[in-house]
C-alpha cells in the first residue's frame, strides 16, 4: 500500500518536467515550511492560535508582516516575518538580521576551510544554487568563527608536555596599503599519550626574545607548568625566552635546518663530500664520537668554510642535546619534521592565496586548516610507549602522577 510520503511526492512531482522545476518546487516547499514555523513560533509567543478568541484583551496581538530576503541553498527566498503589536516577537529559526540559512553558512565555511578563494566561492554558489555571494558576505560568514578561534587560542592546556616543536610558516598580508611578510608561529606539542596537539598560533612580523617571552607566558597562563624538551629551528630569541619561563626545559636545535644553512655557503661540487663528513657528526653513536668527528670536520674544512665551523660551534650544545637519549627519542627530536609536516598540510590549503587582506583573514584560514589537519592525528607518535618509559627515567621527578604508559 502506498504510504503518505510516497503519495505526497507523487502529487508534488506531477508538474515537474525538468531539474529546474524540481529545484523551484523544493524552493517553494522550503519557503512554505518556514512560513508555517514562523506562525507556530508566533502562536507560542502570544499564547494563542491565530483568530482564537483566547487572544481577546491579552494586551498583545498579531500586527501584519515584515518582508525579509534570505539566501539558502535553494536560492534567494522572500519571506514574510510575522510581527506583534508590542514589537517583542523574535523568530528563532531565522534570527533577526540573519540573511543566510545556517546550512548555507556551514557550506561557505567548509569551502573557505578547503582554501577556496572568495571568487571560487562566489562562482560555486552562483552555478550550483543561483545565489549571489559577495566577498563581503563571505567575510561576514567566516567572521562568525572568530569567537571559536579566540576560545581555542585561550583554552586550558595540559600541565606537562614531554616534547614541543616550534616553527614558522610565512604568508603575505596587506598592511597600510602595502604587502608585508608575516609569519604564523606554531607551537605543536606531544602530550603524555603521544598525541600531536597544536597548542597555539601567533601572527607576527619579527622574531625577538620579547615576542617569544609573550608566547611562553601565554602557555604558562593556560596551565603549562613544564616542557621537557623544546625542538626548534634557529628562531631568534626563543632560547632566552623559554629559559626564563621554563628554566628546566632542554632545547634541541633542528639538525636538518643547521645542515641546510651550512650548505648555503658550499659550492655544488663540494656539497656531497661535505654532507658525508657532517653525517659522521650527527649520526655518531655517542656525544664523544660526535666531538671527534666534528674535530676532523673542522680540520678538513675550517680554513675554507670558517662560517660553517663557527655556526656549528656556537650552536653545539643545542645541536647535540639529543645524544643523551636512546634511538627512539633521538629520531623524534633531532629534527622539526613533525611540525614541518603540519605546515605542509597548511600549505596545501593556503597555496591558492597570494596574499591576505588582514591578519584576521590569515588567522581564520590557518585555524580552519589546523582543525582539518588535526582530524588525521588519531595515532600516537611512533614507538611512544618506549619513549614515555625513557622519559619517566630521565625526568622522573617532573612527570609525577601524569605518567601514562
Amino acid at each position: 500500500m502506498e504510504n503518505m510520503q510516497d503519495k505526497t511526492i507523487r502529487e508534488l512531482a506531477k508538474n515537474c518536467q525538468t531539474v529546474e522545476d524540481v529545484h523551484n518546487l523544493l524552493k517553494n516547499l522550503f519557503k512554505d515550511t518556514l512560513q508555517t514555523i514562523f506562525e507556530a513560533e508566533m502562536d507560542s509567543h502570544l499564547g494563542y492560535e491565530k483568530h482564537s478568541v483566547e487572544g481577546n484583551n491579552t494586551g498583545n496581538s498579531r500586527n501584519g508582516f515584515s518582508k525579509k530576503a534570505i539566501k539558502t541553498k535553494f536560492g534567494q527566498t522572500e519571506l514574510k516575518i510575522p510581527r506583534d503589536r508590542n514589537g517583542e516577537f523574535k523568530p528563532q529559526i531565522i534570527k533577526k538580521y540573519e540573511t543566510t540559512s545556517n546550512q548555507l553558512e556551514e557550506q561557505i565555511i567548509a569551502m573557505y576551510a578547503k582554501g577556496m578563494s572568495t571568487r571560487d566561492i562566489e562562482d560555486h554558489m552562483k552555478d550550483i544554487y543561483g545565489i549571489d555571494v559577495s566577498a563581503t558576505m563571505v567575510s561576514k560568514v567566516t567572521d562568525k568563527i572568530l569567537p571559536m578561534i579566540a576560545g581555542w587560542q585561550s583554552r586550558p592546556l595540559d600541565r606537562v608536555y614531554p616534547v614541543v616543536f616550534l616553527d614558522a610558516i610565512h604568508f603575505k598580508v596587506r598592511k597600510d596599503n602595502r604587502i608585508v611578510n608575516k609569519a604564523a608561529y606554531s607551537v605543536l606539542g606531544i602530550n603524555m599519550t603521544g598525541q600531536k596537539e597544536v597548542l597555539g598560533i601567533w601572527i607576527g612580523e619579527n622574531e625577538s626574545a620579547s615576542f617569544w617571552l609573550g608566547v611562553c607566558n601565554d602557555l604558562k597562563h593556560r596551565g603549562v607548568e613544564d616542557i621537557l624538551i623544546a625542538c626548534k629551528d634557529n628562531l631568534s630569541g626563543f632560547s632566552e625566552a623559554i629559559n626564563t619561563v621554563f628554566p628546566r626545559t632542554e632545547i634541541q636545535l633542528c639538525v636538518i635546518h643547521q645542515i641546510r644553512n651550512s650548505l648555503k655557503y658550499v659550492s655544488y661540487k663540494e656539497q656531497k663530500e661535505l654532507l658525508a663528513d657532517l653525517k659522521n657528526v650527527y649520526q655518531a653513536l655517542t656525544i664523544g664520537e660526535a666531538e671527534l668527528a666534528f674535530a676532523a670536520f673542522k680540520e678538513k674544512w675550517g680554513k675554507k668554510h670558517p662560517i660553517i665551523i663557527r655556526s656549528w660551534e656556537n650552536n653545539w650544545i643545542e645541536l647535540t642535546a639529543f645524544f643523551k637519549y636512546p634511538h627512539e627519542i633521538r629520531r623524534m627530536i633531532y629534527t622539526t619534521n613533525v611540525i614541518e609536516g603540519y605546515h605542509r598540510q597548511l600549505r596545501k590549503i593556503t597555496k591558492t592565496k597570494t596574499s591576505y587582506p588582514t591578519d584576521e583573514s590569515l588567522v581564520k584560514i590557518v585555524y580552519l586548516a589546523t582543525v582539518e589537519a588535526s582530524k588525521k592525528w588519531t595515532m600516537p607518535m611512533r614507538e611512544w610507549k618506549t619513549c614515555i618509559s625513557q622519559f619517566a627515567i630521565y625526568f622522573e621527578d617532573r612527570l609525577g602522577s601524569e605518567m601514562a604508559i
